[in-house]
């Protein structure tokens, strides 16, 4: 079994795979228009690429169930029904999972790692965004470490802006994360922080940035 990347890792392959898109998408549009207005699954498909460019890659899957992810990270794969039922959780899929790569035994030993969430054109707080938060917060809640094998999970996300707008990106991040972290504080087991790239300018286009927002379980509720 290869060992599983660091979360630093992962968190700089989710932005320069992030940054990738928007370098291409703004290449092949000859800087007219901004990765926000790019074809759907173009920031998926390139996030992928830089995570399995990784040293010790892990296993990737895209939209993966939350069935499935289930399955693969509590201790009991059949309790993955009786999980969603406790934490309101409906079916649906996540952007990102990856797995401890190894040699597998059989179709029903993946272990998953981490789940991540990937938006394009995120500029203000939505309900749709916290929501999101949320969903993330209930797939990694727990009580004790070995609830679960889900190390963390990641909203990653692009945001820009045209340069006709009046409240710039730095005005808005604030209260986004913020959004965010109202959200997370009412899980008393797990912890957040951001990181992000720079705010990039685009003469006559406008700005834009890649977020990582990060969800963790802490060490262990007493």
């Amino acid at each position: 079994m290869s060992n599983f990347p660091h979360q630093k890792d992962v968190i700089e392959a989710l932005l320069q795979g992030i940054q990738n898109a928007e370098q291409n998408f703004l290449f092949w549009t000859n800087n007219r228009l901004s990765l926000s207005s790019g074809p759907h699954k173009i920031i998926g498909i390139h996030v992928a690429q830089a995570l399995s460019a990784m040293e010790n890659a892990p296993e990737i899957f895209i939209d993966a169930t939350v069935a499935d992810i289930l399955r693969c990270s509590l201790p009991d794969r059949k309790a993955f029904k009786t999980f969603m039922e406790k934490n309101a959780l409906a079916q649906g899929t996540f952007s990102i999972t990856l797995d401890e790569r190894f040699v597998h035994q059989n179709n029903n030993d993946s272990i998953s790692r981490v789940i991540a969430t990937i938006k394009n054109g995120v500029r203000n707080s939505k309900p749709e965004y916290t929501s999101e938060i949320e969903r993330l917060c209930k797939m990694l809640h727990r009580k004790k470490r070995e609830d679960s094998t889900l190390d963390y999970g990641v909203f990653a996300f692009y945001a820009d802006l045209s340069s006709l707008a009046r409240k710039k990106l730095d005005k808005r991040l604030p209260e986004i994360i913020a959004s965010f972290d109202n959200v997370v504080a009412g899980f008393n087991s797990l912890s957040s922080h951001f990181v992000s790239t720079p705010i990039h300018k685009v003469v006559d286009v406008g700005e834009w940035m890649a977020g990582c927002y990060i969800i963790e379980p802490k060490e262990e509720i007493q």
